[in-house]
This record gives C-alpha cells, sequence and structure tokens, in this order.
C-alpha cells in the first residue's frame, strides 16, 4: 500500500496555518486539526498557529463525566483516547488535495450531548467511504456535557449562548470546512453533515439554528429523532450552577472557569440529577432560545432551512436489541414466539399486536416484535410526514436486518454505522456471506448518491420515492432491500405503551431473560 508523509507533504495552508499529513492507500489524511478554541463555557474562536501543524495524531476528545467501561465490543466496537478540554479539533480523509470540488460529508458523532468522540466507535474512519465514493469526509470532536451544555446565561453577557457552547463549536466547524475545505479537494458549495444517535440529534438542532444557515446544504438523520431521550433544555440553569459553587466551596460564577475539570464533574454528578428530578434545567441538551429555536415537532420547522434535502431513519431494534433478552431465535418457532410474546405483553396485548406485526413484517417470528422500536420509529415518521407537509423534500429508511449473534439479533442501536461508512470489515458480527457486501454497497452508495444529488436514488437499490404528507415512504434496508409504503405505522402506535412499560420493567430489572 502507497505510503507517503515527509516534512512538507502532504501540506495544506488553512486559514489558522499550515497543516502536515499523510499519504495512504490512495488518501491523504490530516488527523486533529485545530479548527476552533474556547475558554470554558465561551463562545469558540478560530484556532491559528504559528508553523506546520503536525496533523498525524488524532486530537484530543472531550472530556466525560464518567470512567468510560469496555463492554458490548462485538456489537459496536469502541476505542478510548486522551481527554483534553482543548478538544475542538477535526479529521479529513480526502482522494487529493487538489481543486477537484468534491462532495464533502461531515460526520457528527453519538454518545447523546454528554458523551462520545469522533473516534469512539471504529466505524467512524472515514477512509473507506471517502476512496468508495471520492468524496471528503470530516469528522470532529466539540464539546459535550457540562462543558458545552450548562445554561449560565442569567450571570451575564458573556454567557449569552453557554448552554449552546457544544453547538456553536459545530458551527465553528463549518464555518471552518467552508473556508478551509477547497484546499483538501472538497466542494464548500456542497456540504452534507450527518450524525446518528446524539448525532442525529445535533442535525435537528442545526437545522432549528439560525447561525448554521448556509454551512451545509444537506442532511441525514440516523436513529437522531428521540425527543424523549434528547429533549430540549428550558428555563433558567442558575440554580445548577448555584448548586456546584455550593458544592465546591467557591463564590463568583467565574470559578467555575477555573476549577480543575475532575471537581467540576464529580460536583455536577452529585448535584444534578436531585435538580432534574425536580424539573430543574441540568443542561445535557441544547438549550431552547433565541440561538436554538427548538425541537420542531413541538415548535415547527424553519422555513429558511425546507430547501435543504432530507433524509431520516433509524433501526428495527435500537435500545431492547441490545439485550437480546436470551432469545435463540434462529431454533424459536412462530408460536414459541407468539407465547414469548404473551409472556412479555401479556395475552390481550399479544392478541392485538400480533396479526397487526404479521401484516408489517410477513415472515418474521412474532417474537421479534418484543424487539420493534417505537422510541425513534415512531417520532422519525411524524418528523418526515410533518417536513413533508410544510415543503421539504424527505426521504424515509428503516435497517432491518438481522444480525449472527446468539442465536439471531435484530438490528441494534448503531448496527447500520458500519454500513454507511463502507467499514463493515471491521465489526465481526456484521460478517454476513451474501449480504453484507451488498448491503454495504447499497447504503453506503445511496448516502454517496444523497451527497452528490440530494437524492439518493440511482445506486442499485430500487426506487425510493420521497415521504409525502399523506404517505409513509420507507426503505426497508435488509437481506432484500424494498421501498415500502404506509406499513408499519398502525402496528408502531399499537405497541407504543406496550413498548414503554417493558422498557421500564427491563431497566429496573423486572424481566427474566430466556434460557
Amino acid at each position: 500500500m502507497e505510503f507517503l508523509c515527509e516534512k512538507d507533504a502532504p501540506r495544506v495552508s488553512t486559514t489558522g496555518g499550515a497543516v502536515r499529513g499523510y499519504r495512504h492507500n490512495g488518501l491523504d489524511i490530516f488527523k486533529g486539526i485545530p479548527y476552533a478554541k474556547a475558554r470554558r463555557f465561551h463562545a469558540p474562536e478560530p484556532a491559528r498557529w504559528e508553523g506546520t501543524f503536525d496533523a498525524t495524531s488524532y486530537g484530543c476528545v472531550c472530556p466525560l463525566l464518567r470512567m468510560s467501561r469496555p463492554a458490548g465490543e462485538l456489537l459496536v466496537p469502541h476505542r478510548y483516547w486522551v481527554q483534553d478540554e482543548d478538544c475542538q479539533n477535526l479529521n479529513i480523509w480526502t482522494p487529493a488535495c487538489d481543486a477537484a470540488a468534491r462532495p464533502v460529508l461531515v460526520w457528527l458523532h453519538g454518545g447523546g450531548y454528554t458523551d462520545g468522540s469522533s473516534i469512539e466507535q471504529l466505524a467512524y474512519e472515514g477512509g473507506a467511504l471517502a476512496r468508495a465514493g471520492g468524496c471528503v469526509v470530516v469528522s470532529l470532536n466539540h464539546r459535550l456535557n457540562v462543558l458545552g451544555y450548562l445554561d449560565l446565561s442569567d450571570f451575564g453577557p458573556a454567557y449569552e449562548n453557554s448552554g449552546n457552547a457544544g453547538g456553536e463549536d459545530i458551527i465553528a466547524a463549518l464555518r471552518w470546512v467552508r473556508d478551509n475545505i477547497a484546499a483538501f479537494g472538497g466542494d464548500p458549495g456542497n456540504v452534507t453533515v450527518f450524525g446518528q444517535s446524539g448525532g442525529g440529534g445535533k442535525v435537528t438542532t442545526l437545522l432549528q439554528t439560525p447561525a448554521a444557515d448556509g454551512l451545509y446544504h444537506k442532511v441525514m438523520i440516523q436513529s437522531g429523532i428521540l425527543p424523549a431521550l434528547l429533549p430540549d433544555a428550558q428555563g433558567s440553569g442558575r440554580p445548577c450552577a448555584e448548586a456546584l459553587l455550593k458544592e465546591l466551596g467557591l463564590s463568583g460564577i467565574g470559578a467555575l472557569e477555573t476549577v480543575p475539570y475532575a471537581q467540576l464533574a464529580a460536583a455536577y454528578n452529585k448535584v444534578a440529577p436531585a435538580l432534574a428530578a425536580k424539573g430543574v434545567n441540568v443542561g445535557g441538551c441544547p438549550q431552547r432560545g433565541r440561538h436554538y429555536l427548538g425541537d420542531p415537532l413541538e415548535v415547527g420547522f424553519r422555513p429558511e432551512t425546507l430547501p435543504v434535502p432530507l433524509v431520516a431513519g433509524s433501526v428495527f431494534g435500537e435500545f431492547v436489541a441490545f439485550t437480546g433478552l436470551g432469545l435463540d431465535r434462529a431454533h424459536m418457532t412462530q408460536a414459541q414466539g407468539a407465547a414469548f410474546v404473551e409472556q412479555m405483553f401479556g395475552p390481550e396485548a399479544a392478541a392485538r399486536l400480533i396479526p397487526l406485526f404479521a401484516a408489517a413484517y410477513p415472515g418474521r417470528n412474532p417474537a421479534d416484535l418484543v424487539f420493534a422500536d417505537t422510541v425513534c420509529r415512531l417520532p422519525t415518521l411524524d418528523y418526515l410526514r410533518r417536513r413533508a407537509a410544510a415543503g421539504g423534500r424527505v426521504y424515509g429508511y428503516l435497517f432491518a436486518l438481522d444480525f449472527p449473534l446468539e442465536g439471531g439479533r435484530v438490528a441494534w442501536h448503531c448496527a447500520d454505522i458500519p454500513f454507511f461508512f463502507h467499514n463493515t470489515d471491521l465489526v465481526p458480527s456484521a460478517q454476513i456471506p451474501g449480504v453484507t457486501q451488498r448491503l454495504q454497497e447499497e447504503m453506503s452508495g445511496a448516502l454517496l448518491a444523497f451527497a452528490r444529488t440530494g437524492s439518493p436514488n440511482g445506486v442499485g437499490l430500487p426506487r425510493w420515492p420521497a415521504t409525502t404528507a399523506e404517505t409513509d415512504v420507507t426503505m426497508l434496508y435488509g437481506e432484500r432491500s424494498r421501498a415500502a409504503e404506509n406499513f408499519d405505522r398502525t402496528f408502531v402506535q399499537a405497541l407504543a405503551p406496550c413498548a414503554a412499560e417493558l422498557g421500564r420493567r427491563i431497566r429496573e430489572g423486572g424481566v427474566q431473560m430466556q434460557h
């Protein structure tokens, strides 16, 4: 494989200074480029440096509130990195630093608004997608948790938008892309922002943030329309700030800017849960107000963003599928599946849900309906139809592949990421002979077609019509991908209250695993 890394090659001049990366396997790669700097709780400012910045190593990621514990690596392979508040940096994969004006895809990582990083998941690597699509891929880190989303606006104009500092970082990164990506072979007039889970939530937030207008041209939201899990922060953050000062034995809001992060995080972890239980704003999500107008399902879509083409979707099992509930689905009969539904939901609910599920998903075992997601799926359906009704061009998908794990597992939260990134080779559990490579080409190809043209059609998939105000159109990604119309809304609506109760029982340990 080709490799090049010289003192001055590959080298690019940016608005902040020169950067030097390396060339590997047909790509120029730059890591950890500073796009901004910021004092704690304050707005970011453009980063500048003397000399040539060595962009051959990933930059630091935002500090987290709690130590990460490795788990679930077969489902979502992770890695962990150095944490530091100086975390406003980005990574670039490009076929060449020339004047080709390629489509640009900017990735926003998951983890809600409190956790995660641009390199947390192995599948976030952008090289395979850049190589497959002849495009420029960018990923970025930004402030999170108490650093990125704590409202201190009551303490003066200097903190006016501290409740959206993480979002301001993302906007600063997009401005950097606008001003510099042409030097990396990208087209600043064709930027697609995409993200999953909390990253998808950040995409929806950008659409509702006037300061971001014009910095992106297409968007994709993966499992990120989650109003129940990622609600807007509202009201004053003063009580939380004052509780932090009291817990830390400090006076004056400025003291929170300099207290060591470990102490700040420990204090926040101690005081925030009780305050949140009382309905106090403790941050952790974007602050609704003048800068961020709020969840469009509650306040409506901004007309300025309706011309932006949008793809949004989720996966079949999302969060419940992480457990598997001990089922050996490969050897479960239809009758055993129906009995399992009765065990989980009771005979009356089972009798109501099983026929609806069979109509929506013919051929699936009834047991699968226990894992079917409503937390993402239902608001995503509503979001797509309502945006279409407002005049937007929108496309919906559902990732419904089954995986060969522990007797068979429906798709879980994050399971679609390696397919979109063309990185299934990095995820052992994604290896399904005769399926994985084809589906990877379909999904990454649809994303790349969307980034080029604003439509995900034309890459070997069946025709994918847009959703309308009257018709749910869903591309069902799976062993045999197909477009379906109005196929599951009635089932998902009927399942929602049962699923909510099951989720509560799982969280409280009240569900027995099957053996």
